[in-house]
Order: structure tokens, then sequence, then C-alpha cells
């Protein structure tokens, strides 16, 4: 078993783990997302983003915004827009 490779952090560790606790991985993968934005690394942001399994919701709004191909291209687990949307949301209007 591999370990997985992570982006670039821009959490500092104790933070990290207070969110651990908090609310779990996807907690850790958006704030890592943000704090990459806030310092200007718009790249690192879009890889935290690509791992954190994002709502429904939030994933139509990215589809809104950018496109079906987009969600496509940049790799998105979209398992929570299949479930509630049903498969093909994407392809449709």
């Amino acid at each position: 078993m591999t370990a997985t490779a992570y982006p670039k952090s821009y959490l500092p560790a104790k933070e990290r783990d207070a969110l651990m606790q908090e609310g779990g991985m996807d907690l850790v993968y958006l704030s890592e997302s943000q704090e990459a934005g806030r310092a200007g690394d718009e790249e690192t942001a879009w890889q935290w983003l690509r791992i954190a399994k994002l709502s429904a919701t939030s994933l139509n709004m990215l589809k809104a915004w950018n496109g079906a191909q987009y969600i496509r291209d940049m790799g998105f687990d979209t398992s929570k827009a299949d479930a509630a949307f049903g498969s093909g949301w994407l392809d449709r209007q």
C-alpha cells in the first residue's frame, strides 16, 4: 500500500489536527484549499479542493460556473451529486 501524496500544506499541524477532530478530512481539505488561495497559490488550492468530497450543491455550482467538462477534467469526486441528482446530471442542462 502506498501513501497518498497530498498537495503542499498551508495549515500549521496544530490547526490541521484541530480541524480533523472537528469535522474530518474534508474539512481539512477545504481549509487547506482556502489557505492556499489566500497565499495566492491557486493551483494548490484547486488540488486540495479536488480531493475533498464536495456536496452535491457545491458541485452543481462548479458545473454552472465552469461547465461539465471542467468537473470531469479536474477529477472531482461526483458521488454525492450522482446520488442527489441521478446519473447523467453533468450532461443535463
